[in-house]
């Protein structure tokens, strides 16, 4: 089945492409695209090789909402004109040379085909009221609620959210419906206007003005910049016997920190992965539904699939710092 996607070629360069996708076996669903959220941090560094996802040309995006089009016949649960949120879509061509697209779970296509069953299967059901525009980017709020359950703030918690980018904005989110006293942290004042709508306490600019707030450092740290510099910057806001999570995604070269700071206050230290799977996805999209999870302040740019290209060029160039969220339209 043919399809249109947003294809990475080496240099970088983006354009949207033709492109096809296998037919659906009798266990898999085929989908129309609806949104698919773009994910700066990890689709930037898998275009600029900071994570290898395979050679150019190179299609990115692992976040989507859609509707069900064709459900092969050993699928239960699903049916034609379902409105779901998925993960996968994984293999596929492009139309003019046939050549294979190496997909980072390849989301920001104009349809998928998807597996119902299996280690790669994940498609659930959109429910109703949840905004769709939203509901495309969840894998960011359910990567930060993953790493919160992981480390497990407590009630009256100081916690420092060091970047706030969209993995930071939901740990802010997260750690506020527990109760926790949030200092958010980001250089970026747009950041820290959507970081105040979804719960956090203070918003800082300067970490050094941590201090004034928690003279002995906070009791939980999360650094959610994904950049190796800011390691020993952020485990220095750290009390002794608190706690400290490296949330971002460094990437595949080494990273280094000083191990005295954390060795002699004695931290905890916390290593989350991935969204938390099933669990923590629906339980964002649910928080969204409910209105809990404020998620479509994050959204500050929507774009038509025909305007990605341009979007995804002035990312690349520096060109876009007022992006924080970003969905593109496939309709």
């Amino acid at each position: 089945m043919q399809a249109t996607a947003l294809i990475t070629h080496e240099g970088p360069t983006f354009a949207c492409e033709d492109i096809i996708l296998p037919d659906p076996r009798p266990d898999q669903i085929a989908v129309q695209t609806r949104y698919s959220g773009v994910s700066i941090g990890t689709e930037f560094a898998a275009i600029t090789r900071k994570l290898d996802y395979g050679p150019y040309p190179l299609c990115t995006g692992y976040q989507a909402v859609g509707t069900v089009e064709h459900v092969g016949k050993d699928v239960t649960g699903f049916a034609v004109g379902d409105r779901v949120y998925y993960r996968w879509n994984r293999v596929f061509s492009l139309a003019t040379s046939g050549q294979k697209v190496s997909a980072s779970q390849g989301a920001h296509t104009s349809a998928a085909v998807l597996d119902t069953q299996g280690p790669r299967a994940f498609v659930a059901h959109l429910p109703e009221g949840v905004d769709e525009a939203a509901a495309s980017s969840f894998v960011m709020p359910a990567v930060g609620l993953n790493g919160v359950d992981m480390a497990n703030p407590r009630m009256g918690d100081r916690v420092v959210v060091y970047g706030c980018g969209l993995v930071g904005l939901g740990v802010v989110a997260a750690c506020s419906h527990r109760g926790c006293e949030v200092i958010a942290i980001d250089l970026e004042a747009n950041r820290l206007d959507i970081a105040q709508k979804l719960g956090a306490d203070h918003l800082i600019q300067d970490a050094e003005a941590v201090r004034d707030i928690a003279p002995d450092g906070a009791d939980v740290v999360f650094e959610c910049t994904g950049i190796p510099a800011c390691i020993d910057p952020a485990i220095a806001l750290c009390r002794t016997h608190g706690t400290f999570i490296l949330q971002g995604n460094y990437g595949r070269h080494p990273i280094s920190y000083n191990f005295l700071p954390p060795h002699g206050k004695r931290l905890t230290m916390y290593y989350p992965c991935n969204d938390g799977e099933a669990p923590c996805r629906r339980a964002v999209i649910k928080n969204m539904g409910t209105g809990v999870l404020p998620w479509h302040h994050t959204i500050t740019h929507e774009v038509s699939s025909s305007d990605a290209p341009k979007l995804y060029r002035d990312i690349l160039n520096g060109e876009a710092k007022s992006v924080i969220g970003a969905v593109i339209r496939w309709f």
